[in-house]
């Protein structure tokens, strides 16, 4: 068991895949930092290994309410506070990195695409040490935070696809409205 690691997501909404990524790295550290990239407009930028991950209508949740959502699911899941720690990563400014993460931390990865492959790469070639939990196809991938909005859109239920505390977060915030994809 490492001593340190890190994680890192949109979590533009933090669903039941999000916390099992999550809990898989907890798993293999004392301790973990969560990172939440694209923590707003000023630290985004366009990729085209995932062209959708950039533009506002992927990133409708503020840091501040993915901050609570993932808190909270946490501390839900068993998490001690003092094990873990949520902050910003700004994901395509690796230059920043070292003033919101310890580089000295196992970075732990899921594949899934072209996007994963770029940050495989671009983690490696920092020289930092990663490790893959799971490469999957996108097809594998499983839940994804634009597919619940969508439901949200359609009157669809969604609770079950996101961890309890996160459901009653975003009802409690007034979230729903603002979350909500149109179909197709």
């Amino acid at each position: 068991m490492t001593e340190l690691g890190v994680v890192h997501g949109r979590f533009q909404i933090f669903h039941l895949d999000h916390l099992k990524y999550v809990l898989a790295a907890k798993a293999r550290c004392r301790r973990l930092v969560v990172g939440i990239t694209n923590p707003d407009p000023s630290h985004t930028r366009f990729d085209p290994a995932d062209p959708h991950r950039s533009s506002p209508k992927h990133n409708p949740l503020t840091y501040w309410e993915r901050h609570l959502l993932v808190r909270e699911a946490l501390w839900e899941a068993g998490l001690d506070c003092r094990e873990m720690a949520v902050v910003p990563l700004p994901i395509n400014f690796p230059e920043l990195y070292r003033y919101y993460v310890p580089l000295e931390a196992t970075f732990y990865l899921t594949i899934y695409d072209a996007w994963g492959e770029r940050k495989l790469a671009q983690f490696t070639g920092l020289g930092l040490k990663v490790e893959v939990l799971w490469r999957r196809t996108p097809e594998e991938k499983g839940l994804s935070g634009t597919a619940i909005r969508r439901l949200m859109g359609q009157g669809e239920p969604w609770e079950h696809l996101v961890p309890p505390a996160v459901a009653r977060l975003i009802r409690e915030l007034g979230l729903v409205e603002r979350l909500r994809l149109p179909p197709g």
